[in-house]
């Protein structure tokens, strides 16, 4: 589903990766673990496309990244991709059912069903009426956790999507991710500094200065 080549990244003359390499097959859950600074959240955002890698490909269910224009990667994202922000991006003035709908309705494929059973399964069953203001960091991460995977994505691209979590709460979305990763068969590259969850992974990556070579939780 996903295959990084060799991808470099510089800011200015710093590097801020080099060289990475990785796959990330159809339902398969993949933890990439890494320093602050090393890079691991401007990788994510090459994969998406939201930003552009100096050298290297990414390619995504057979569709190279570097042969897209900015609306080509933008309709990927919004029919292949699930991106959680660590950020949340969250939009204030829409409620949390309005929130986790976007990429379903972006699709044409509103579903309000669909969004009641994921505000569920993440522990928010009852508050789609809420608008962000009122909600927690906590709960706020987990709006934005469901709404990177209710439209069913082929890849699932997770920035830190547990650390604003009390460990209840952690296990319970990492419970979502890896439903979506084992019974739908999506693909997931989780980015954390948590031990706990990359030990939830089928395997563990770790991101240096001189690439990705295998890591343990």
């Amino acid at each position: 589903m996903l295959q990084i080549q060799a991808l470099t990244k510089h800011f200015d003359r710093t590097p801020v990766f080099h060289d990475v390499t990785l796959s990330v097959a159809s339902g398969e859950f993949v933890a990439l673990l890494g320093e602050s600074g090393v890079g691991k959240s401007t990788l994510l955002n090459c994969i998406a496309g939201l930003d552009r890698a100096d050298e290297g490909r990414v390619v995504i269910d057979g569709i190279d990244l570097g042969r897209l224009d900015n609306d080509g990667c933008a309709r990927l994202r919004r029919g292949q991709l699930g991106f959680v922000f660590q950020a949340f991006h969250v939009l204030p003035h829409l409620t949390v059912a309005e929130n986790v709908s976007l990429p379903l309705r972006l699709l044409g494929r509103h579903d309000d069903a669909r969004v009641e059973h994921i505000l569920a399964a993440v522990g928010l069953g009852g508050l789609g009426a809420r608008l962000p203001a009122q909600l927690s960091g906590g709960q706020l991460q987990r709006v934005a956790i469901a709404r990177a995977v209710v439209h069913s994505p082929a890849l699932i691209l997770a920035d830190e999507p547990t650390g604003n979590l009390d460990p209840d709460t952690a296990e319970r979305v990492l419970a979502v991710l890896r439903a979506q990763v084992h019974e739908a068969g999506a693909a997931c590259l989780l980015v954390t500094h948590s031990a706990a969850a990359a030990a939830r992974a089928d395997r563990v990556l770790r991101l240096t200065a001189a690439g990705v070579v295998p890591g343990t939780a």
